[in-house]
């Protein structure tokens, strides 16, 4: 008679098995990226293709109104100023973080750690008395129109509160970290031996930064560029505080249909989606140019 005894379930052998073990670590983070995530991101998007009343209740009944409002000149202008408004923050913060970036990689010693700290400051502050200290700056009668008066440079006190000069100002000022950190990691990965091979090999410092360390630590510029460009793109508290009211970016605007005078939360929510929309375009067409370079 054959055996025919079925083979006993091992829990504890289970429990040890890479795969399962790597899920309940990753559990947590599931759970909270889908209550928190996810599941308010699926909302918005249902929000959008509904109505309000005039109480600003969502009254269920589909439509595509909200989108095409968004195509009305007004709202197509501020999208347009927030995507360069963007841009440009994103692209200054390259220019400037890059090379800052660079020197903390390659620097050796205590010295890293000092200037990572210093380059975390600004976080150990408030943000509104940060961006608010800019305000005694960029015054009239603030410090660099004193500076530049004093120094001969100009006539006049220059106008620079309340422009989009301001405004990019602060973007730029308090996303700047986010940046410069993502490009250390990448430069603190690269391997000193691949250029001084392309040395050997008759590469001058130009050639060597271009075709070696440029691609290498082209994944850190992406991920600091996204880290900027998406939160520039919708920040709306450094645009009314620097811009005065008087610039607007689309994060304005959706921040007026849910809190302010506009009230109307299913056209925020198509703001809100289209945003994202935006975002995960622009993570196509990054990915998409990356796989061609390869």
């Amino acid at each position: 008679m054959s055996d025919t005894r079925r083979p006993r379930f091992d829990e504890g052998r289970a429990l040890r098995s890479p795969g399962l073990r790597g899920w309940l670590l990753l559990s947590p983070l599931i759970v909270w990226l889908v209550l928190f995530v996810v599941f308010p991101t699926f909302l918005t998007v249902c929000a959008s293709f509904f109505r309000t009343d005039a109480y600003n209740s969502l009254v269920f009944e589909f439509t595509l109104s909200n989108y095409t409002r968004i195509l009305d000149p007004l709202y197509l202008g501020i999208i347009g100023r927030s995507l360069w408004l963007a841009l440009l923050t994103a692209t200054l913060c390259l220019l400037v973080g890059y090379p800052v970036a660079y020197f903390i990689g390659r620097v050796s010693g205590e010295w890293k750690n000092i200037l990572l700290i210093a380059v975390m400051l600004p976080f150990w502050t408030s943000f509104l008395i940060r961006t608010y200290a800019w305000f005694q700056i960029l015054a009239t009668k603030g410090f660099l129109n004193a500076a530049l008066l004093s120094l001969g440079w100009i006539s006049e006190p220059l106008d620079l509160q309340y422009t989009s000069f301001s405004v990019v100002l602060g973007l730029v000022y308090n996303y700047l970290p986010f940046a410069i950190l993502p490009i250390y990691g990448s430069v603190e990965k690269l391997e000193s031996e691949l250029v001084e091979a392309a040395y050997d090999l008759g590469a001058d410092p130009r050639r060597a930064f271009t075709r070696v360390v440029l691609p290498l630590t082209a994944p850190g510029m992406v991920a600091g560029f996204l880290l900027v460009f998406v939160p520039a793109l919708g920040m709306f508290a450094i645009t009314t505080l620097m811009g005065g009211g008087k610039i607007l970016m689309i994060g304005n605007v959706i921040q007026n249909q849910f809190l302010g005078m506009g009230r109307n939360m299913a056209f925020g929510s198509a703001l809100g989606t289209m945003l994202l929309a935006i975002f995960l375009v622009s993570m196509w067409l990054i990915a998409l140019v990356r796989r061609e370079e390869r």
